[in-house]
């Protein structure tokens, strides 16, 4: 079988093909989002059993996602800046993504799982504009959420300078990993088989539930929802991974910004809030 790229598509699936997916996401969220691993371990097999007996080629699809997912749960994402975590979270991330490709490509054989950065599109007016209001929204929004809440204490306080270090290669390696992983793999999957609305409230489920575990807890669903959403959207309209990695890596500038301010008001005191 020669290669096969990424097909979309563009009809309305039945409850058939729908729920087992469906069941793929939810498992991330009793895995991530309220950690009951049982309860995710089992709806994740039932899902993939049901998809495997009703919708082969999305069964295929939903396996590699499962693959990933798996992979992730086997340790806490939870913010932890010490050495041991720094090396085993990479580790962790990089199989979740390594994993699902070398399947789609050695196993499948095929190329359904690709990594677009280079696409020779010039940005739009509005996609420049985006850019810019990015990282203003952030400064107007991210540490007013993250000191009202509370939630900047599921991040460690940042003290030396290795520290510093550790915390902001992190924050910007797990952000690019957000957009390998769930766009590029969970949402490019999804979009095999389901509408663009439809595959992106899945592959946002799984994001979300993810982003809750590493802290953005208490509201900040009402930011990481519209935020899995728009990324869903924006690398439909743009096909690009570097247009969405970005403008997640602007966002996480003002993240890494904004926590540390939370722990010591001392440090970047250019906030408003």
């Amino acid at each position: 079988m020669g290669p096969v790229t990424t097909t979309f598509a563009d009809t309305h699936p039945g409850p058939r093909s729908l729920l087992p997916a469906a069941g793929v996401s939810v498992s991330a969220l009793l895995l991530f989002g309220v950690h009951l691993p049982w309860a995710g371990y089992a709806v994740l097999v039932v899902s993939l059993v049901a998809a495997f007996l009703l919708d082969r080629p999305l069964f295929r699809d939903l396996l590699l996602i499962a693959l990933g997912i798996g992979i992730v749960s086997t340790t806490s994402v939870e913010a932890d800046i010490s050495w041991d975590m720094f090396f085993l979270l990479g580790a962790v991330l990089t199989a979740a993504v390594a994993a699902p490709v070398l399947v789609d490509r050695i196993v499948y054989r095929r190329q359904a799982i690709t990594f677009p950065w280079i696409t020779r599109r010039r940005w739009t007016r509005l996609q420049w504009a985006y850019v810019v209001a990015v990282p203003v929204l952030g400064y107007l929004i991210l540490p007013a959420y993250f000191i009202h809440s509370g939630s900047y204490q599921n991040w460690p306080p940042i003290q030396t300078p290795s520290e510093f270090g550790r915390f902001f290669v992190g924050v910007n390696a797990v952000g690019l990993w957000d957009e390998l992983f769930f766009i590029c793999i969970c949402f490019a999957l999804l979009r095999r088989h389901f509408p663009l609305w439809t595959a992106n409230v899945l592959q946002a489920t799984i994001f979300v539930s993810f982003l809750w575990e590493l802290g953005y807890r208490s509201w900040g669903p009402l930011l990481t929802i519209p935020f899995a959403l728009l990324q869903g959207y924006i690398f439909t309209r743009t096909k690009s991974l570097t247009y969405v990695v970005i403008i997640h890596l602007l966002f996480d500038a003002v993240v890494f910004l904004a926590i540390v301010h939370a722990h010591d008001r001392s440090i970047f005191p250019f906030f408003i809030y």
